[in-house]
């Protein structure tokens, strides 16, 4: 069976690896679809490219799991791809509100099956904006994401990461 998952991954964290590396024991293939709206265009902090190619170095040890982006109705994507499960990841009771109704509208109108992966309750907190805000201050993030992500972070909040290294190191240096 065709499993497909989709989201925003701006970036993948290691809650997304979590529900990405079980489901890909469970379905004979998983696609993880980049779902991009052209009116959210300049929301993200990545551009599409830059979270495929995030994905792919995340993803390449999976060798049942694929990358994918699409631009419209996820139902549509399901049908023109030929897929058989909408594959969706849960960290919290607020996460399965919000869900369930996609599920329902999803089967609705796209007779799309969805089956739903709980992250591991060590990554129940992390959410892909929670570790944009951290990266923006320069935290670590690290156990937060795979290393595609966190490499990708430090690239776009360098200035940040560079400055915060700066300060650390004149405040470990010994003084006369």
């Amino acid at each position: 069976m065709k499993a497909v998952f989709p989201g925003s991954f701006d970036p993948i964290t290691s809650g997304h690896m979590d529900v990405l590396t079980r489901a890909s024991r469970i379905f004979d293939s998983v696609t993880v679809t980049v779902m991009h709206n052209a009116r959210k265009q300049g929301r993200h902090l990545f551009t599409l490219d830059e979270r495929l190619d995030i994905l792919h170095k995340a993803t390449g040890h999976l060798e049942n799991v694929g990358v994918d982006s699409f631009g419209g109705l996820l139902v549509d994507y399901m049908a023109q791809e030929q897929k058989g499960i909408i594959l969706r990841g849960l960290r919290a009771v607020s996460d399965y509100e919000y869900e369930l109704q996609i599920a329902h509208l999803n089967r609705q109108i796209g007779e799309v099956e969805t089956v739903f992966i709980m992250a591991a309750t060590r990554w129940s907190f992390v959410s892909s904006s929670m570790v944009r805000e951290i990266a923006s201050y320069g935290g670590d993030i690290r156990e937060m994401v795979p290393r595609a992500s966190a490499d990708a972070l430090r690239v776009k909040y360098a200035d940040v990461y560079d400055e915060r290294e700066r300060t650390s190191a004149m405040t470990a240096a010994p003084r006369e």
